[in-house]
């Protein structure tokens, strides 16, 4: 059964690759009193950081081949053999339409986006504001004029508006894909594969922009095979990523989302235990990154506990985590775990 195939719409609506329901009025009955009656410490009761970004270790290519730096929660700088990628940048103070309302992030940047290296690309993965900061893009658009900016169809209309140039965007659907060429001459190859999600920026227009999962996949200017990274973005549990794992894998590094989860939610976003099974089900290799934790509150769950939960899924499934501080840029080093004790 191919279930990595091109994106199906209802009308101006995308449709996930298997049958989905996301949100409805049942869902606010459920959630609201649960909200009402939750104690958990969702955002910490003490400052954490601050987390500062040694960049001038950027003006060396990475030893491994791989160097990543996670700024918290989706955003990370990826220095894949040659060629620098930024996945979904949000500096801005919330994830949040206004500033002045919505979650506030739980600790500063560690370093300014005037700090950042010359970019190579952008990596929009979907158009919900914890993934696509308006500032930040705006300011970006500004700071990084030469860097192509890779992102889901149709989001590139609100990138445009926030200043990107139409000529540096390529949108892709699933199972597209477009280079990426770094000064050196080296390449890095992106691909667009399906998730189990939605979009939208308001009460309205949710589902008109795709959202997706990507593949990472670097080579040398002399076209020597380099590393390859999957990137899950926002996804709930799906029969896709065996076959994700099949044909584009193995990965030296997988990042999949462990936090703003919920079981009233879990078909759209994967969680600690949704996270361990995806790795296995993509071949169980590598490392596995957690993401989508650690900085906003998005759920009811307390701050900490996608990740004390994840190691507990490490420790007794023996999967090899790779978790770094904030903002320490990190080389990837094959089979070699990193568990970042931060948080605590």
């Amino acid at each position: 059964m191919n279930l990595l195939q091109r994106a199906k719409k209802d009308g101006r609506r995308f449709l996930n690759p298997v049958p989905t329901m996301v949100g409805g009025p049942n869902m606010l009955f459920k959630v609201i009193p649960q909200y009402l009656t939750n104690r958990e410490e969702r955002s910490p009761k003490l400052a954490l950081g601050p987390f500062r970004t040694d960049v001038a270790i950027y003006d060396r290519p990475a030893e491994s081949g791989l160097r990543v730096t996670w700024m918290g929660h989706s955003s990370t700088l990826v220095e894949i053999d040659g060629v620098r990628v930024l996945i979904d940048p949000v500096w801005d103070k919330r994830a949040s339409p206004v500033q002045w309302a919505g979650p506030k992030r739980f600790f500063a940047p560690p370093l300014r986006l005037e700090d950042l290296p010359q970019l190579d690309a952008v990596l929009v993965s979907h158009d919900h504001y914890d993934h696509l900061g308006a500032g930040t893009v705006q300011r970006l658009a500004e700071l990084q004029p030469k860097a192509r900016w890779v992102t889901s169809l149709g989001v590139g209309r609100i990138l445009q508006q926030l200043g990107v140039n139409a000529e540096r965007i390529a949108e892709l659907d699933w199972t597209e894909a477009v280079a990426v060429v770094g000064e050196s001459g080296a390449r890095c190859e992106i691909t667009a594969l399906p998730s189990r999600h939605f979009s939208g920026r308001g009460a309205f227009g949710r589902f008109e922009t795709l959202w997706g999962s990507f593949v990472l996949r670097g080579s040398a200017a002399d076209e020597t095979r380099g590393h390859a990274v999957f990137y899950g973005a926002d996804s709930g549990w799906w029969e896709g990523f065996a076959e994700i794992g099949a044909k584009h894998g193995p990965f030296d590094l997988t990042m999949l989302e462990i936090g703003a989860w919920n079981e009233l939610w879990q078909s759209i976003h994967l969680g600690p235990d949704g996270a361990a099974r995806a790795f296995q089900a993509l071949g169980g290799t590598g490392l596995l990154m957690p993401i989508h934790w650690g900085l906003f509150d998005l759920a009811l769950h307390a701050w900490r506990q996608p990740i004390l939960r994840m190691l507990e899924l490490a420790e007794s499934g023996g999967l090899k985590l790779w978790s770094p501080e904030p903002g320490a840029p990190s080389e990837v080093v094959r089979g070699v775990e990193m568990r970042s004790q931060w948080w605590r």
